[in-house]
């Protein structure tokens, strides 16, 4: 057994206000109650919310809390991300930062959720780190997950555990809890999906394990969930199947097929260029029709 021990922290923060106050507050009382924890993950943009005004370049202030609260719990810190400012670009940017405050990574979040995400260019480089005597483990960012190529190339990198900070506030929280199970079962990992509360998302984040079974999820008001896991599921399920059954990256690993959309020009095909541009929909139907349909001049004028 190779036992590991996170805390999910879905806290109610919030894009109005800096957050990082609230945040130590509640991290000080969630070790006090499970000095156990190893590890903590915070949601996405949890420090500021997306607010552009809070950009910070890294290192900065907020960056620093983060590294202060890990030092004083001796514990890992997935900072959650805030936006970065690198001279005329912004990112999405998380820290992962190790038991003696030391950032030993940053990890730019691949697709920023547009159009709605504005602003926020794209980042190129995967994250994996090791935990000493424990594992190795993978970050992405809310939208990668829906890119099962995000997910597949950190376990391609040998990440064992992906820790995944979400923002999400929307209708669709129930299709990434059924995305965050699947990525889980293909890849043979954990996976960590932790939402914000109230305006720093809908809640209901989900930790599975690597059957994409569920360890827990999470309401959608504020909970702090202490969890312990097993890599050696991991080992034994790589090894041996999940369940005894399907061997996913081992056929993965072993096959011959080349997939031409990943090849030069793949996306370039006419079928992903037929459709449109990527931006938000406009008012009214495909047919054209607007607010101000059904209306003729004269009664637009009243």
């Amino acid at each position: 057994m190779t036992p590991f021990a996170i805390g999910g922290m879905q806290l109610n923060v919030s894009g109005m206000r800096d957050n990082l106050p609230y945040i130590q507050a509640k991290l000080d009382y969630f070790m006090y109650l499970f000095p156990w924890v190893q590890m903590v993950v915070f949601s996405e943009l949890a420090a500021y919310g997306p607010n552009p005004a809070k950009a910070e370049p890294l290192p900065g202030p907020a960056e620093r809390k983060f590294q202060e609260m890990a030092a004083k719990h001796r514990i890992w810190v997935i900072s959650g991300s805030l936006v970065e400012q690198v001279e005329d670009k912004r990112y999405n940017t998380l820290s992962v930062i190790d038991p003696s405050g030391i950032v030993i990574n940053r990890y730019r979040k691949m697709f920023p959720f547009l159009p709605y995400e504005e602003g926020v260019e794209c980042g190129s480089s995967f994250v994996v780190f090791d935990v000493p005597d424990v594992g190795r483990f993978g970050v992405s960012i809310c939208y990668d997950m829906w890119f099962p190529e995000t997910t597949r190339t950190l376990v391609s990198m040998g990440a064992e555990v992906i820790l995944h900070p979400t923002l999400t506030t929307t209708i669709d929280r129930d299709v990434e809890l059924s995305i965050a199970r699947a990525n889980a079962a293909t890849n043979q990992c954990f996976m960590v999906d932790i939402n914000g509360a109230g305006d720093g998302g809908n809640g209901r984040s989900i930790i599975c394990g690597p059957a994409g079974d569920v360890l827990h999820q999470f309401g959608a008001s504020e909970e702090l969930v202490p969890m312990e896991i097993d890599l050696d599921r991991v080992r034994r399920y790589r090894e041996v199947g999940l369940r005894g059954l399907g061997q996913p990256l081992k056929s993965f690993r072993d096959s011959t097929v080349e997939f031409p959309v990943y090849g030069p020009g793949g996306k370039e095909v006419s079928y992903l260029q037929s459709l449109g541009p990527l931006a938000k929909q406009s008012r009214g139907s495909r047919a054209g029709l607007d607010e101000r349909a059904g209306l003729d001049e004269e009664a637009v004028n009243v």
